[in-house]
């Protein structure tokens, strides 16, 4: 990112306008792409909000899928944005109308990716703001710690909270993640409704281009 507002206003406005590609879904570790272009990716728990705030920050309707049924993303999805950066979307983890066999294989497709994949350069881990972090969050959490894997909590859905609701659990958010060697220390506060926060989502990915 440049120092200068206007270039900075003027580089993102051309990086989330440009053309989304989608790439593959990818279900097993084996079928991965070799990719020489850095990737940021977001986690979080089934019905966090997820394909619906990739969207915002894309400016789009329909580059992730969103659904009233939690679970719906089942493979790992890669997408080129302006031939710059991959964004990827992970299976949400946690509540799923599945088998327990299929989620297990589904949450061990997500850790083996996050541990090894050399240019996967930040995670955002989601949070939903009205619940807080769940266990499988700080699970999630400690395991990008040893893998050494920078990530970032996101808060979503925060139009769903009054303002003094949205201040309280981002405190709460951010005392812990402090507390975490690879969390990025700032904590963001988003919604894909009314679309706060989706600027400052959009500088930091901006800074992996």
């Amino acid at each position: 990112m440049k120092e200068n507002p206007e270039k900075d206003i003027k580089f993102l406005t051309k990086l989330f306008g440009a053309e989304v590609q989608f790439m593959r879904g990818v279900s097993r570790l084996e079928d991965l792409p070799s990719l020489s272009l850095p990737e940021i990716a977001f986690a979080g728990r089934s019905n966090v909000g997820k394909s619906s705030l990739i969207n915002a920050t894309l400016g789009r309707r329909d580059v992730a899928r969103t659904s009233n049924t939690p679970g719906r993303t089942q493979e790992i999805n890669f997408f080129n944005l302006s031939k710059s950066l991959i964004l990827v979307d992970l299976p949400g983890y946690g509540y799923a109308r599945e088998s327990k066999s299929k989620i297990k294989a589904w949450n061990e497709l997500i850790r083996l990716y996050l541990r090894g994949r050399a240019s996967l350069k930040r995670v955002f881990v989601l949070v939903d703001s009205r619940h807080g972090l769940k266990e499988n969050d700080r699970e999630i959490m400690e395991m990008l710690d040893e893998a050494a894997v920078s990530y970032q909590l996101i808060l979503t859905k925060c139009d769903k909270l009054k303002p003094l609701e949205v201040e309280k659990v981002l405190k709460l958010t951010s005392q812990e993640a402090i507390k975490h060697a690879a969390a990025f220390s700032e904590v963001l506060t988003t919604s894909s409704i009314s679309k706060n926060g989706i600027e400052t989502l959009r500088a930091s990915i901006a800074q992996f281009v």
